[in-house]
């Protein structure tokens, strides 16, 4: 994110804070989208997502008066919004990938962008990628909370290590070490089907 949109979240926020309603509304505009579709990746149910977004919003908004400015408006928002889906997936027990399949308009990744395929590809070589993704989600499922987020901060929103560590609030090294152990989780667990394809 660029210092001038974080600038011009401050002076929104500012606006607010004096009585400015509109300037609430352009920020949730600007972030609602994004953050609906990270939470969206991390619980499955539309219905849900679209829930802990506006319960998201509606803690910042309860709490703007209280923020400091110490982090981006961007990394506080994200903050609340995965912490409250973490919380929601552990006591749902719900996390499937199911909305993974397709990448979206924003041109975020998607499951099936792990297996690329070219033009001059086999019809066969098509299915077996489907396949593939069904395990890949199989195993994501199948993580523990803290990996499952990680992987989808980082592979799939495609975020940095900074803005994950400022969303988390785990120290930089902390990510890398825990994106290293949930993409070697992720390989132990699709080893078999790569076996099975040689």
């Amino acid at each position: 994110m660029s210092s001038q949109h974080q600038n011009d979240d401050f002076f929104l926020i500012k606006r607010y804070r004096n009585g400015d309603k509109n300037a609430l509304d352009t920020l949730i505009k600007r972030y609602q989208s994004r953050l609906y579709n990270v939470i969206l990746k991390m619980c499955s149910n539309p219905d849900d997502a679209m829930e802990l977004t506006q319960d998201s919003f509606v803690k910042v908004i309860e709490n703007v008066d209280s923020f400091e400015g110490k982090s981006s408006f961007y990394t506080y928002l994200f903050r609340v919004g995965v912490n409250l889906a973490i919380n929601f997936c552990n006591r749902r027990k719900i996390v499937r990938f199911t909305t993974l399949d397709g990448g979206d308009d924003e041109g975020q990744t998607s499951l099936m962008d792990y297996f690329q395929c070219d033009e001059q590809c086999d019809p066969s070589d098509v299915l077996m990628n489907k396949e593939a993704v069904g395990l890949l989600r199989s195993a994501l499922e199948s993580l523990d909370e803290k990996y499952r987020t990680i992987i989808v901060l980082r592979d799939i929103e495609d975020m940095s290590y900074e803005r994950i560590s400022e969303i988390l609030e785990l120290e930089a090294g902390t990510v890398k070490s825990r994106l290293f152990r949930a993409r070697m989780l992720l390989k132990e667990k699709l080893m078999p089907f790569w076996n099975d394809e040689k």
